[in-house]
């Protein structure tokens, strides 16, 4: 089955793993991708959440995009990802004290996560409920997958352990410096740059950087001719 993109919903969720990755091709949700991951489990933990999120929001904002007026859909999509965002919080708090206690913050940050509110503007908005949920699985696939493997290697090299699980650590000395925000953009780039070397840099979008990219284009134009008028 196609969708107004031209895309089967196959295509639509193998999209996010690679060649849309979100946080190595897209380079959103930099901030819980370079906070949480210092452990493996923690990258696995956060990239799962915000594929519930994503999944759950992608899906109630598809059946809902018509009857959601224009002028308030923001606001509205950020109530539906709240909700989701909730529910999920709780469900950590109640099974996973000990993520939860990882994740910190940044699991109810969710909700302004640019991943979350990009495909609802972007792909929700625009298609069949079916097709809103492969993207949200492939998207937040992609995202658990990023961060599972930063969360990897920081963890190896700067622990000397993966999962949890004592590899290196008494055959040499880790290098604590890849538990901190220098190590993390150092893993984050290198992961980017080996993503490009395998797609032949078919991946990268090579787009200006601009209000065209932007998913509240429409609402900020929309504020400003509003303003202009006033």
């Amino acid at each position: 089955m196609s969708n107004p993109n031209g895309k089967s919903n196959m295509q639509v969720l193998l999209n996010g793993i690679i060649k849309e990755n979100p946080t190595l091709v897209l380079i959103l949700g930099t901030c819980p991708s370079l906070a949480v991951t210092t452990q493996a489990v923690n990258g696995l933990g956060m990239g799962l959440a915000a594929m519930v999120v994503l999944i759950g929001s992608n899906v109630v904002i598809s059946l809902l995009k018509k009857i959601i007026p224009d002028s308030v859909r923001i606001p509205c999509y950020i109530v539906v990802i709240a909700s989701f965002v909730t529910i999920v919080q709780f469900l950590v708090k109640a099974y996973a004290p000990s993520l939860d206690k990882a994740l910190g913050v940044y699991l109810p940050l969710i909700v302004v996560n640019c991943i979350i509110l990009g495909r609802a503007e972007m792909f929700a908005n625009k298609n069949t409920v079916l097709a809103s949920a492969c993207d949200g699985i492939g998207m937040g696939l992609g995202f658990t997958l990023a961060l599972f493997c930063m969360g990897s290697i920081r963890e190896f090299i700067g622990n000397g352990s993966w999962m949890g699980i004592d590899l290196t650590s008494k055959l040499w000395d880790p290098v604590i410096v890849f538990l901190l925000a220098p190590g993390g953009f150092m893993v984050y780039g290198a992961l980017i740059a080996l993503v490009n070397y395998l797609t032949n840099g078919k991946a990268i979008k090579k787009k200006e950087f601009g209000c065209a990219g932007c998913p509240s284009a429409a609402a900020c134009a929309a504020a400003q001719k509003g303003g202009a008028n006033e």
